[in-house]
């Protein structure tokens, strides 16, 4: 798939659930959010259906998101279903890693690849201050797993103010190094302002190469995360909610004062 500047799409990200057993200080409000109603959430068989279409169209990396994604009760049979897609190359989560002990083995038994584990400090009560109560014990606990499962590479995603020499990266980037594990430092986006950078140790960011596409969990498909622009999935087919999306990808990110990264996936 090409869109409307002539960028390759074949990435589809999908946040299956608003939902999060953290309250990051950068990602949610201290007294939390209000929850979506669960009636608005997309199926498994609509979000698996909506994938089978963007595969047949060129989508082959399909990552799920949230909130945290592993809080959606039944998560591997989604897994399971989209991992039956053919020609889906790439399959991975993100998550913040405190449930990951739980499920690492029976996610990669369904068919994920990979995942990518929040981690922002290797300090407990830092990594409890920045969680707002948060057991840095269940993340480590969480990355052993997914090795042991064979989820590989893992890979680290950590947010950082200004640079990656900051003291708490630094620490995580010398546990990565101990552990045999890839890190991505991410600066601190803001969607209503539109300030985001290039992924340190990614390409996100990078507007130029962007190949992605959204889908949020109440079913919206995004062509950018810095944008407003949104096309109702349970209101047109598949393929002609992708096709609008391609038409309208903007060239750059902009701002986005409707979504937060909590429903959106980041």
């Amino acid at each position: 798939m090409i869109d409307c500047i002539g960028r390759k799409i074949n990435y589809l990200r999908i946040s299956v659930t608003d939902r999060c057993n953290l309250r990051c200080d950068y990602c949610m409000p201290e007294e939390g959010i209000k929850m979506v109603d669960h009636s608005r959430i997309l199926t498994f068989s609509q979000i698996a259906d909506f994938t089978k279409a963007a595969v047949s169209m060129g989508i082959d990396k399909v990552r799920l998101t949230g909130g945290e994604p592993l809080v959606r009760r039944g998560i591997t049979q989604l897994v399971s279903e989209i991992a039956k897609i053919d020609g889906i190359t790439d399959l991975s989560m993100t998550t913040n890693g405190v449930l990951l002990s739980e499920f690492a083995k029976e996610l990669r038994e369904a068919g994920l690849m990979r995942v990518n584990i929040s981690l922002d400090t290797t300090d407990l009560k830092r990594y409890s201050q920045i969680t707002r109560g948060g057991d840095i014990h269940n993340v480590l606990s969480g990355i052993s797993a997914a090795k042991e499962a064979g989820l590989n590479p893992v890979k680290i995603n950590c947010v950082v103010d200004k640079s990656s020499q900051e003291p708490d990266a630094l620490k995580v980037l010398e546990f990565t190094k101990l552990n045999n594990l890839n890190v991505r430092f991410i600066h601190k986006m803001d969607l209503k302002r539109g300030e985001f950078g290039i992924v340190e140790g990614g390409d996100g960011g990078n507007c130029n190469i962007c190949n992605r596409l959204r889908l949020t969990s109440t079913g919206m498909l995004k062509p950018c995360l810095f944008s407003d622009f949104e096309i109702d999935i349970t209101k047109y087919s598949a393929r002609e909610a992708i096709e609008m999306a391609l038409k309208i990808k903007p060239s750059k990110g902009l701002v986005n004062k409707e979504g937060n990264f909590y429903n959106i996936g980041g």
